[in-house]
């Protein structure tokens, strides 16, 4: 009986330290950092960086109409897809090094349904195709022709691949030099990503970008990947990312910090894990910047950056402010 007793005790301990368990038991009295712009309540928008902004104030008002989390999710970054002057999201964005611009997003609502779309050319809101893809088709992804067949399918126009003046003139002085190397915060990081709790605590995310000025053709980043750019747990809590999506992709950040939630630890403490965990895996963390936002089902919030310059916009308790992040000083 004592071995089968030490057996069983082995196999516990084991199972406990593979989910992280144990780990959170032993950190409980130490991770209890909380954000100093953190209140708890319900409604609440939270997105990245300062075109934050009116993406809460869409969402909010959504909300306010009567609509789903799901639905202010999607019409908060739709209003940034639909800002011709955004550089970093929607037809507007800098192009891949071919002077084409690509589009990439996704959404979750508090089911655990997804749907994603990337590589997507001429389509003015892929959040909507993603949107679509989540609630109207078996599957969570589609990618390039497919994803814009499926678009004029529901009844977006897929209109011409034409840069903006803007866009033009960048991509013509970068073909220059040909030279790639990100820059931290510049342009917002190419990406949006808001996270929606409505009156009920009910919880939904959305995310959307035109992905890295001057990437290679075909390259997709963190933004529309599940877990990476995005991750939505009812039962827990939600999280987004922003910054250089490779790093992300590596670490599927955003579910590290929802995991994090689930083990005990704050908002806070699990953002700054999850950055924790990709300054340890990259050694030249200081040459690009990431930024996360998560919140668990409290609608408390927890914000982190590896630098200096990440900024987010909350919508809660009647204010839309813009806040700066903490951040790594290593």
């Amino acid at each position: 009986m004592n071995r089968k007793r030490f057996i069983k005790t082995g196999v516990l301990a084991a199972t406990l330290a593979g989910t992280g368990t144990l780990s959170a038991a032993h950190d409980k009295k130490k991770k209890q950092k909380v954000n100093p712009n953190s209140k708890p309540g319900f409604p609440l928008v939270i997105s990245t960086w300062n075109h934050g902004i009116p993406a809460n104030e869409a969402a909010f008002q959504a909300l306010q109409q009567g609509g789903s989390a799901v639905d202010a999710a999607e019409k908060g970054v739709w209003q940034i897809e639909a800002d011709a002057k955004n550089t970093s999201v929607g037809l507007g964005g800098f192009p891949d090094r071919e002077g084409i611009v690509t589009l990439d997003a996704c959404i979750m609502d508090h089911l655990g349904r997804a749907g994603s779309v990337c590589f997507v050319q001429g389509i003015a809101h892929p959040i909507t195709v993603a949107r679509a893809v989540m609630e109207k088709t078996p599957h969570v992804m589609l990618v390039g022709k497919g994803a814009e067949l499926y678009a004029e399918e529901i009844g977006l126009k897929q209109e011409k691949n034409k840069l903006s003046p803007e866009a033009e003139k960048a991509w013509k002085e970068w073909l220059k030099e040909k030279q790639y190397k990100p820059i931290i915060n510049i342009e917002n990081h190419d990406t949006i990503g808001l996270l929606v709790m409505d009156k009920n605590g009910i919880m939904a995310g959305s995310c959307t970008t035109s992905g890295l000025a001057f990437k290679m053709h075909g390259r997709v980043g963190d933004s529309p990947i599940i877990g990476a750019g995005l991750f939505i747990d009812q039962e827990i809590g939600a999280a987004t990312c922003t910054g250089l999506g490779e790093t992300v992709l590596r670490t599927l950040a955003s579910h590290v910090a929802v995991e994090c939630m689930r083990n005990g630890y704050t908002p806070q403490d699990a953002c700054e894990e999850a950055i924790r965990r990709i300054i340890k895996k990259h050694e030249n963390y200081k040459d690009f910047q990431v930024g996360i936002l998560a919140v668990n089902t409290k609608g408390e919030h927890g914000a982190y950056g590896i630098h200096k310059g990440f900024n987010y916009a909350l919508h809660q308790h009647g204010k839309n402010t813009l806040f700066d992040s903490s951040y790594y000083n290593g």
